[in-house]
């Protein structure tokens, strides 16, 4: 079974830094699709940042220049750094996967994207002031 399990997350002091990972496992697929979401208290989840198997990334308009997604493909890890925490980033964070293919492209991780069908089960990220 694929698995997807986050860590990195924590109670911070605004102005500073987390990494966010994302460990997977059982993941077979020849090309996929890799994501970064959140889901900030009380508001809807939202794409942060989506990565294919050839390296390419794609950032919502929000969410560019905010964030770096990085994949290292020999540790199996998705990476998510996080500079310069303000409050406004304090959400669930969580790492989700999906097969690519003719069918379920493009890799985006914006409203009305190909649905991803592999979860993790979050890592919390809260940010005081």
């Amino acid at each position: 079974q694929v698995l997807l399990v986050e860590s990195g997350g924590g109670s911070v002091q605004a102005g500073g830094s987390l990494k966010l990972s994302c460990s997977a496992s059982g993941y077979t697929y020849n090309t996929y699709c890799l994501g970064w979401f959140r889901q900030p208290p009380g508001k809807e989840r939202e794409g942060v940042a989506a990565i294919d198997s050839d390296g390419s990334t794609t950032y919502p308009d929000s969410m560019k220049g905010r964030f770096i997604i990085f994949h290292d493909t020999a540790k199996n890890t998705l990476y998510l750094p996080i500079n310069d925490l303000q409050p406004a980033d304090t959400g669930m964070y969580y790492c989700a996967g999906r097969a690519l293919g003719p069918y379920s492209s493009p890799c985006t991780v914006v409203p009305g994207s190909f649905p991803f069908g592999y979860w993790g089960k979050g890592t919390m990220v809260t940010v005081t002031s």
